[in-house]
Parts: C-alpha cells; structure tokens; sequence
C-alpha cells in the first residue's frame, strides 16, 4: 500500500452544517480528547462560519477550528479535502444522490471513511466499484455508522463472542426503539424505496461477485412473524441493511462459527400495532413508486430540520439478542438513548475517532464495522454511555 503525507487533520466532517451534520460537530467539541485535530466542511462558508460560532461557545478553542469549503459535484473540492486529512466523515444525503463522488476521492487517496446511511443499494455499488480500489490505497471506506448498523453488526459480534468456538450458530435480533425522524431521513428512505428493481440487481451482482467462504455457510433464518417466546410479543421481519450488514461480517470471520444463520426481527407490543406499522410502510412503498407523489414527499421533507432536544432526549433504542451454539444458549442488549440522531451521532463520532485513533487492524477496503472496529468501538461506545450487556434471560441483566 502506498505512503502518505501526514495530512494537517485526523477528522474533516464533510456536511456539517446539516442537521445531523451539526449533532456530529457538537459531538466532537464535546469529546475531542487530548490530540484531535478537526475541521468542518461543506459548500456553504457562510453556514459553517455560523456553525464554528456555535461551536465555539461549547469550547472557545474552537473559536478557530479550520473550515474547509468543498461541494459533492466538484471533484476537485473533494481531492483537496481528503488529501488533507487522515478520516472523513460524511453526514450528506441521500447517499445514492450525493455520496459516490466522496467515496471515490477517499479510495484513490487512501483516506479512511465513515458515513451513516441505511442505504442497501448505495452501499452494494460502493463495493462494487470501489473495493479494489481502496485496498489498493490503504482506504478503509465503512459505511452504516449509526443506528444503521452499528447497535446490530457490534450487538451480534459482542453476542458471538459469548457462544464457544468452531460450532454451528443462531442468532436473532429484536428491535425496539422510539424517536422521530428528520426530513433528510425520509428523503433518503423514500429514494431508497422507489429504486427497489435496481436495489435487487446490484445486490445480485453484489452476491455472484462476493460469493461465500469456502468452508463455512453464512446465511438467514428465514425470519418470519410470530409470537416469540423469548422476548413475549408479537415479531415481525425487519427489513432494513442491518441484517445484511451482520451476516457480512459473519462471512468475514472465522469466530461466527462453522455455519452461522441470523434474523433480524421488529418487536411491537401487539398484533394491531404491527398492523399498524406494516401498514404504514407499505404506504410510503407505494407512494415512492409513483413519481408525482414520489416528488411530493421529497419536496415536503425539509432537510436540516429534525426532532427538538426535548424530542431528542425522549428517545431511546434496545436490540435484543438471542444467541444458541455448542449447547450453550445466550442473551444480550444493546440500549442507548435517541437512536436515529443523539446516538447515531455519537456512534459516528466514536467510529471516526476509533479510526483516528486506536489500534486496529488494516482491513482495507469497503467493510462492514464489526469487521473494521471490533472491540475497540464496542469499549469507545460503553466508555460514552451506550450498554453492551450480557442478559440472564430477556427480562433481566447480569453484568454491563
């Protein structure tokens, strides 16, 4: 892999100025520890300025944080910023619409990267196309840095390593979480949604390219609602990345088992309430599919505008994990506060400053950031106030 420069910055927050662009920043006045060197990004000088003002009143040595101006449709910008620095963290969405540009210019500079889309078509054509390349560079490109996927794919490497070694695994997820959306959130969704035909070709060709370990099977457990008797509600299939992104760390890693099956399940209190959210969904599935309400929807999702503080605060999120191998059965959580903007900045945050500054193992490429951060993550995120904790049963905890 080549050499590179020292770069003058560890982290460049590209997008700053956005909603959840601005809870990231925050996050990191907040908890620069004692090395980091930052700078905020994004196309508009005039929003960051006023964002390093904000900033500043957090912590006055930020009175001078560097500001760098770049802009997702000029090639050049982006170059220059990563070539400036060791970790860029990208907040700018849709990532189908505006995040390819970035992470080519980190896969051929070499620079580290950390985003926090849910989009599973996005984050197939990355691989696709940049894989090679960044191994090539040294870059580690980790998409799914929040709440999508980061409680799931470390929830179950955390679960797997309580299972014993070299035996065939199960494993199920259950979801619950409160919180509210952004705009930028529902636009991403609902783009997401209407390219649904194009999401299942790449990941076809995703699947025929990647292939399987040799000597292993990696796989789902066909997941399907039900009554679960570990969790006493009503389950139904989730079906989000998280899933896809837990059984691509599985296929990278000896520790998940000889065979390793998952599912990834929703937990809703009763039947009418999941018919409600299924309901729902399948609402918004349709209305993305016709372009004239599709471009409504957009049009109506203001982006930079999300849930207050006090919404904020009232948010929360547990992932709940069954695990069976070897004869042994296992529980475990994760929880966390507001999981689609406080934590999911947080859990950004940490990763960039993980790969800033831990030990880790060089693992280039596009991956997943079970595969990437391991245990590291898991203790940065403890460490802040997340949980990783080992159950005695679904009711009831034994040890953080």
């Amino acid at each position: 892999m080549p050499t590179r420069t020292k770069p003058p910055y560890d982290i460049v927050l590209f997008g700053a100025s956005g909603f959840t662009g601005k809870l990231v920043a925050e996050y990191l006045a907040r908890h620069p520890g004692k090395k980091l060197s930052w700078a905020i990004a994004g196309r508009n000088l005039r929003k960051l300025e006023r964002l390093r003002d904000h900033l500043s009143r957090i912590d006055p040595r930020l009175d001078h944080l560097a500001l760098i101006e770049a802009d997702s449709q000029d090639a050049a910008s982006l170059q220059r910023m990563v070539q400036s620095t060791r970790v860029i963290i990208s907040t700018v969405g849709p990532y189908l619409t505006h995040g390819e540009p970035l992470v080519a210019a980190c896969a051929e500079a070499g620079t580290d990267y950390v985003d926090l889309t849910g989009e599973p078509e996005f984050v197939d054509r990355m691989w696709l196309r940049y894989d090679d390349r960044a191994r090539a560079s040294g870059a580690h490109i980790v998409n799914c840095c929040g709440f999508d996927s980061i409680p799931h794919d470390l929830g179950a490497y955390f679960t797997v390593r309580q299972l014993p070694e070299g035996v065939p695994i199960k494993l199920e997820g259950y979801v619950r979480a409160a919180g509210k959306l952004s705009g930028g959130t529902l636009s991403s969704a609902v783009t997401a949604l209407s390219r649904w035909r194009e999401q299942q070709a790449v990941r076809k060709e995703r699947r025929r390219r990647e292939g399987q370990p040799v000597d292993r099977r990696i796989g789902s457990t066909h997941p399907r609602l039900r009554f679960d008797r570990h969790v006493h509600t009503w389950v139904a299939p989730l079906p989000t990345i998280d899933s896809q992104v837990v059984l691509r760390s599985a296929a990278t890693d000896d520790r998940y088992g000889s065979e390793f099956r998952y599912g990834h399940y929703l937990q809703l209190k009763n039947l009418p309430m999941m018919a409600a959210v299924g309901a729902s969904l399948a609402g918004i599935t349709v209305a993305a599919q016709i372009g004239v309400v599709r471009n409504r929807i957009l049009a109506l999702s203001s982006k930079g505008v999300g849930p207050t503080p006090a919404e904020r605060e009232a948010g929360w999120f547990s992932v709940r994990f069954v695990g069976t191998g070897g004869g042994k059965t296992v529980y475990t959580e994760v929880r966390g506060g507001d999981p689609g903007y406080g934590e999911t900045a947080k859990m950004l945050a940490e990763s960039a400053l993980c790969m800033a500054f831990d030990r880790l193992p060089k693992r280039p490429g596009v991956q997943t950031p079970a595969h990437v951060f391991g245990n590291a993550l898991i203790k940065r995120l403890v460490a802040s106030g997340m949980q990783f904790r080992v159950l005695d049963s679904l009711g009831s905890s034994s040890r953080s």
